[in-house]
């Protein structure tokens, strides 16, 4: 069935059409850099540097840069479910239930009806001291939420589990194998080699504050609040420790396990080529890093692959050409899209390094089969209207954990000499 868009909610017609100027608005822009940035390195080529030229140069990046965070900004909203849209109809009664226990827990801290609930359910540390869960769809709305708000998590694989710690088993070194006639004696294989990885669950929690009046106006949907409420910092702090995380009460970011060259790469570290510049790209050819990167992915993860950097990196490594003189890095291919770069998506996480010495500023592999996040089933609610008089504070917890779990599908670029 088609769909026409004169037929949709006017903010729904009013964001997408805002979401397509600005798609074609960052179009418009980007040919105005390569235009800009073309004369530049023309004038260089000929000794003649120009301040104001690169200046402008400059300025166009930064607002190819605002335009595509704005953009973002739209795929963002865009992708936020509506908070009935869980796995459990509301027209459940359990389900209702549970959500108008709920809501009288939060307007007026009645826990009576929850209490009920979690004791039926024989809900593991659900007494008041620990808070209550949430209802599910308002839970998963703002699992949902967190998805294409945080980029590693985006990207990455997702389980759910109901323990504390997930355990995984990984095969390092396969079982041995061999050819043999129909009728030939089969020898013995060697077995295959096991690593045991975990992946405990962290506690990450949130407290917005409500007033009074907010929690006795019925107009209100304090579901929604909550979810806005709690997203974005969620998602700002595992944003950081999927990345730079030292596993310790958070997870352990990907950027945090041991490093080494790739040509001494083993089981348990990430391989990383150097630039051979410390801090910095080469002079010449620095897009030959960039394939040398993809290049070191084996193929079965490269086809999967992902960029991984900040905006300010983003800017350097828009300038790059190939031999052809064609850009590298080029625009979302539709409103909505992410940015490639070499043909493979770009994913913009700010908590990744600047280009410095001996940084790692740029990742690039299968983070689907590389990095892997674990969700602990139920988000909690503590409220507390004794701390902040005359505030209500909502303790909000959610358990997360997360680790590399396939050593050999994510590769960095680290800017040093060798």
């Amino acid at each position: 069935m088609e769909f026409d868009i004169t037929d949709a909610a006017p903010e729904h017609k009013a964001g997408f059409a805002a979401d397509r100027d600005s798609y074609h608005e960052l179009r418009h822009t980007f040919e105005e850099f390569k235009s800009a940035n073309d004369e530049r390195l023309a004038r260089l080529e000929h000794g003649r540097g120009d301040v104001l030229l690169e200046e402008k140069v400059d300025r166009i990046n930064r607002t190819l840069d605002a335009q595509h965070r704005r953009m973002d900004d739209f795929a963002l909203k865009a992708a936020r479910p509506a908070l009935d849209g869980g796995r459990r109809p509301l027209h459940d009664a359990a389900h209702r239930e549970h959500k108008s226990a709920f809501e009288a827990y939060i307007r007026g801290g009645d826990a009576d009806g929850l209490r009920q609930i979690e004791t039926k359910a024989m809900s593991v540390g659900s007494s008041p001291d620990g808070g209550y869960l949430v209802p599910v769809e308002l839970e998963h709305s703002i699992n949902q939420r967190l998805l294409p708000i945080s980029p590693i998590r985006s990207i990455a694989s997702v389980r759910e589990i109901s323990g504390s710690v997930y355990k995984k088993p990984f095969m390092t070194a396969g079982p041995a194998a061999g050819w043999v006639g129909e009728t030939d004696a089969r020898a013995q294989t060697a077995a295959g080699t096991l690593d045991a990885l975990s992946f405990p669950a962290m506690e990450l929690y949130a407290m917005p504050a409500a007033t009074a009046t907010l929690l006795d106006d019925s107009a209100v949907d304090l579901d929604q609040w909550i979810a806005s409420e709690v997203e974005l910092v969620f998602a700002m702090q595992e944003g950081a420790a999927f990345i730079n995380g030292d596993g310790v009460n958070k997870p352990r970011g990907f950027l945090n396990a041991t490093t080494v060259a790739n040509a001494s790469w083993t089981w348990g570290n990430l391989g990383y080529l150097a630039s051979g510049v410390a801090g910095d790209f080469p002079a010449s050819n620095p897009s030959d890093l960039l394939v040398d990167l993809i290049y070191a992915l084996k193929a079965g993860y490269r086809q999967n692959g992902n960029f991984v950097m900040n905006r300010k990196t983003q800017a350097t490594v828009r300038k790059f050409k190939d031999s052809t003189g064609a850009y590298l890095w080029q625009p979302p291919s539709q409103a909505g899209g992410r940015a490639t770069l070499m043909t493979f998506p770009l994913v913009e996480a700010e908590d990744m390094p600047d280009v410095a010495a001996n940084s790692l500023a740029v990742a690039f592999g299968d983070f689907q089969r590389g990095y892997l996040i674990v969700d602990r089933v139920g988000v909690r609610v503590l409220r507390d209207p004794y701390s902040a008089k005359p505030y209500v504070l909502f303790y909000t917890t959610k358990r997360v954990g997360g680790g590399v779990q396939d050593f050999d599908a994510i590769k960095l670029l680290k800017f040093a000499a060798s």
